[in-house]
């Protein structure tokens, strides 16, 4: 098991990837950086909390199995195309969670307002 962090511009922001390879799989997880890190700013995410964060993210991460020869990146070249199809899959697999946490939350809700406007109901035909 090895594991590889990339540094890259999207266009947008500075992302740092973490890619952990293993037994033909790949697992990622990604940290938007926002502005362009300097090497102080690296040396102390690598030596931090986030990074312990980012790499327990990558481990929890669903694996990708990798296809072809896995080539070293070079300079310029971003993520390789296992890693971005394990950050895609990562993504799909987290909002279809949301998705069924949202659909609990807002039955719970209609459940409570529900139950809000009978008790509203009969405490009106009481007469009081």
């Amino acid at each position: 098991m090895h594991g590889v962090f990339t540094l890259y511009h999207d266009g947008r922001f500075w992302v740092g990837v973490y890619e952990i390879h293993e037994d033909g799989l790949v697992r990622a997880a990604r940290h938007i950086f926002g502005a362009e890190p300097n090497n102080a700013e690296l040396a102390a995410f690598a030596a931090g909390r986030d990074f312990v964060r980012l790499a327990d993210e990558a481990r929890e991460a669903p694996p990708v199995k990798v296809t072809g020869r896995p080539k070293r990146t070079y300079d310029g070249e971003g993520i390789g195309t296992a890693a971005q199809r394990a950050l895609k899959h990562a993504v799909t697999e987290r909002a279809i969670e949301n998705k069924a946490a949202r659909k609990r939350r807002l039955a719970a809700e209609a459940t409570r307002r529900r139950a809000l406007a009978r008790a509203k109901a009969k405490s009106k035909h009481r007469g009081h």
